[in-house]
């Protein structure tokens, strides 16, 4: 039977390129000519796909295949497309022997796609990418992989119907009697979690006002800001929000672990079943915040898609880092414009964080004991890194003070992460109910039109709400967040409306707190 995309001198061998986050499928063409000995490679490849020239040379020479002595062109359609990563080395490979004779395939090529990096010895190494690899060819028609015996746990995960090698050898061997396919039934219930969380609310004892506001925060994605000083508590609140989160659904679990598949750190894991909770130090770069490079990789705000982004000491990070996070925080994405392609990351996360009032950390927390050293103009530089259009982004700023001693001794029960998660997880149900058609369906990423659909206002709110709003000297931004903040806790309460005790407590949990 003859194979499809081959002729003599000529093969076509079908694989996929990762742009950002994203796979397409992608055409590896080779063809052998009469002439001096060369091997050109073209259609944008990066460096490290150049390098698969020498790779593949060797493992071709090592695994007993002779390299042809002709003028081999190796094309990566479409041209146009910016082509990274090592897993070009088994398509070329395989091209090279189809195309010289090396090997005579009974199966047809184009049903069939082939990644892997070669060692020199023609050993396959796994790649990074699968998950999107796999769903890109997929949508071409592609069912059947070739892959390295190293990514069987992506198979299984996928469900793909692939054939695992070791070497290029076997791959050869595969290609002239196709055999030993497997057709993973996929969904395994082996799952791990993002770079995580750890702790339980039960551990913190007082500020109970400030979980009930992380509660809010939590069931409706609204990014909250905690202001306090040394030793009240802040980070200790922010690095468990992530325990009363609700867990990523099927379709959200498969698009979050493609991402960290992509960038290298599913290391061989499960699908991600808790959401991401990322704390960077504020020493960062801002490609590693927002993502970027020579070759673009993802940054933390996308490592946080659909989880938490938490920045403690947030006034440490420089000014201009932050105001990187404006763009993502509104459009819930990062573009990346490069010479060869504009990049686009999802970055759809809940921005937590956590801060000093000023450098020695107790302005407006003064006590008996506690004094503040900073000057006034130390307070207004330091207060002033955080520029206005980024504070305006918060949903939720609220003060800490210094825990009071009696609730520290007493340790008296207080409520448990799987308790709060358990309000959380109703609430985050009601609103994806009520709004099944946003990227992410929770309160905080609603727009203007949304917000008017899901908080009607009657007459006497309105009149209540413009009251309330008297003094507060609010932006457009802020009023909507407001109200956001104001049917988040309306879900928390299991009401169908909006009221007036709704309204007081979402401002009183948007303080002037720095």
């Amino acid at each position: 039977m003859a194979a499809g995309g081959r002729s003599e001198g000529f093969a076509r061998i079908r694989s996929a390129a990762v742009v950002g986050i994203e796979a397409y499928p992608v055409d590896v063409e080779v063809s052998l000519a009469r002439g001096l000995p060369a091997f050109d490679l073209v259609g944008l490849p990066g460096n490290a796909t150049r390098e698969a020239r020498e790779r593949v040379r060797a493992a071709l020479g090592n695994s007993g295949f002779p390299f042809p002595l002709a003028r081999i062109t190796a094309n990566l359609a479409p041209a146009d497309l910016p082509k990274t990563g090592s897993h070009w080395d088994l398509p070329l490979a395989v091209g090279i022997l189809v195309a010289s004779g090396g090997v005579r395939p009974l199966a047809r090529l184009d049903d069939v796609a082939f990644l892997g990096e070669l060692s020199l010895d023609g050993t396959l190494r796994p790649v990074r990418g699968i998950l999107a690899f796999a769903q890109a060819v997929r949508r071409a028609g592609v069912e059947a992989f070739v892959l390295p015996a190293e990514n069987e746990r992506e198979a299984r995960l996928l469900g793909l119907t692939a054939f695992l090698a070791r070497n290029l050898a076997e791959v050869a061997a595969f290609l002239e009697r196709p055999r030993n396919f497997v057709s993973y039934k996929g969904g395994s219930d082996e799952a791990a979690d993002a770079e995580g969380e750890a702790g339980d609310y039960a551990d913190v004892y007082g500020h109970e006002d400030v979980k009930r506001a992380l509660v809010v925060a939590a069931a409706g994605f609204h990014n909250v800001l905690l202001v306090g000083p040394p030793g009240s508590g802040k980070t200790m609140l922010l690095e468990r929000l992530g325990t009363i989160l609700p867990p990523l659904t099927p379709e959200e679990s498969l698009e979050v672990s493609t991402i960290y598949d992509v960038a290298g750190l599913l290391n061989g894991s499960g699908l991600l079943r808790r959401r991401p909770f990322r704390a960077p130090h504020h020493t960062i770069s801002p490609q590693g915040l927002v993502g970027g490079g020579s070759v673009p990789v993802p940054g933390e705000v996308t490592l946080a898609h659909r989880g938490v982004l938490f920045l403690d000491e947030l006034l440490e990070f420089p000014p201009r880092l932050l105001d990187l996070l404006r763009q993502p925080l509104e459009s819930g994405e990062v573009v990346l414009a490069r010479a060869r392609a504009r990049v686009r990351y999802p970055a759809r996360f809940l921005l937590a964080a956590a801060t000093n009032p000023c450098p020695c950390g107790y302005f407006g927390f003064e006590d008996e004991v506690h004094a503040c050293r900073c000057t006034s103009q130390e307070v207004g530089r330091y207060r002033n890194r955080l520029s206005g259009p980024l504070k305006d982004r918060f949903d939720i700023l609220l003060e800490v003070p210094l825990p009071r001693y009696r609730d520290i001794l007493d340790r008296r029960r207080t409520e448990t992460s799987a308790e709060m998660a358990e309000r959380v997880r109703e609430a985050a149900a009601r609103a994806a109910r009520r709004l099944p058609d946003l990227p992410l369906p929770a309160n905080g990423f609603l727009g203007p039109r949304e917000v008017a659909q899901v908080v009607p206002l009657s007459p006497p709110l309105r009149a209540f709400l413009q009251e309330l709003l008297v003094g507060l000297g609010l932006s457009a931004r802020a009023v909507h967040k407001l109200l956001k903040v104001a049917r988040t806790i309306a879900d928390l309460e299991g009401e169908e409306n909006v009221g007036e005790a709704h309204l007081l407590e979402a401002a009183a949990l948007r303080r002037e707190v720095i």
